[in-house]
């Protein structure tokens, strides 16, 4: 079903004109919750560009909607704290879609009607963008006596960030998921596009599941990721953080400083800068993902884990 809505605009002069809305179309989604309404299915309401087949084919919406359907279902358990009036998903209306330049789906913006009996509502706005992967890359000259923490240095990228106003953002490297592939497959990539160095895949330790490994989570628990939520109050982005240590020869590691890389054809515009592990939080404390690499490191080095 679709709708185009004409806006009457008066302007300075007496004549009118008519202002096109964006068109909009409805349709449901099937739903597995089943503390929603009978028909088993979401109401839709969504901009023209985006139909109801290329969002159900978007994984980041896939992950995002199986995620949370979990987690309503489980307030049919009688010890949940929301069981005596439980919230329920009852429409989503997709505000905004941006493509990537191959004309895959790539940013989506919704808002998630959730309520109970009593009409009271759970913030629901959210930006879907899907998984991305960071890695930490400690290098140690190979000189070095292995126990040697003061001579190992990390690898940060220098680059511009336009959603945090930013010419010259330090973070560790970083990119997006693939459709396709698996985490550590997605890390190698990103760290050979953004450093230069190429590593296999089984040097890579994932930490975010290493670190779960310790914590006992119930098995009809939330369905989250092995990741880390850098912004859980507008945003579904979860992040595997990798570690990968490299031996190298000291004037290899030297020579990476301020190195230009990147996929420049893509716009990235990246300086690798090179710092002490022991600095590493005060040199990127404003990346998420850095301070939160640099809490795993740590953690499981004290519990002997790497």
């Amino acid at each position: 079903m679709r709708h185009r809505l004409w806006l009457s605009v008066r302007h300075l002069r007496p004549s009118s004109v008519l202002v096109p809305v964006r068109s909009m179309s409805s349709f449901t989604i099937p739903t597995t919750d089943k503390t929603d309404d009978a028909s088993g299915s979401i109401p839709v309401n969504s901009i023209a560009d985006l139909n109801r087949d290329d969002l159900s084919r978007f994984p980041a919406f896939q992950i995002w909607l199986s995620t949370l359907q979990r987690s309503l279902k489980r307030q049919q358990h009688p010890s949940h704290e929301f069981n005596h009036d439980p919230y329920v998903l009852r429409k989503i209306d997709i505000q905004s879609v941006d493509h990537f330049k191959d004309g895959r789906l790539g940013f989506v913006k919704l808002k998630a009607d959730v309520s109970n009996g009593n009409g009271e509502t759970l913030p629901g706005t959210v930006f879907l963008r899907g998984g991305s992967v960071g890695m930490l890359i400690i290098l140690q000259p190979d000189d070095a006596p292995l126990s040697n923490e003061d001579s190992k240095r990390a690898i940060l990228t220098i680059q511009p960030r336009i959603p945090a106003g930013s010419l010259a953002f330090p973070e560790i490297p970083a990119g997006m998921l693939d459709d396709s592939g698996t985490f550590a497959g997605a890390a190698a990539k990103e760290i050979e596009e953004e450093t230069g160095l190429t590593i296999p895949q089984n040097e890579l330790v994932d930490m975010t599941s290493l670190a779960l490994q310790s914590i006992s989570e119930p098995e009809d628990g939330e369905s989250l990721q092995k990741a880390v939520y850098p912004s859980p109050g507008g945003s579904d982005e979860f992040i595997p953080l990798f570690l990968c240590q490299k031996r190298m020869p000291r004037k290899d590691i030297e020579s990476l400083q301020g190195r230009l890389t990147g996929l420049r054809q893509h716009g990235e515009k990246i300086t690798l800068k090179i710092v002490p592990l022991k600095d590493l939080w005060k040199e990127a404390l404003r990346d998420g993902k850095t301070l939160a690499a640099w809490a795993l490191y740590n953690g499981l080095k004290q519990d002997r884990r790497i």
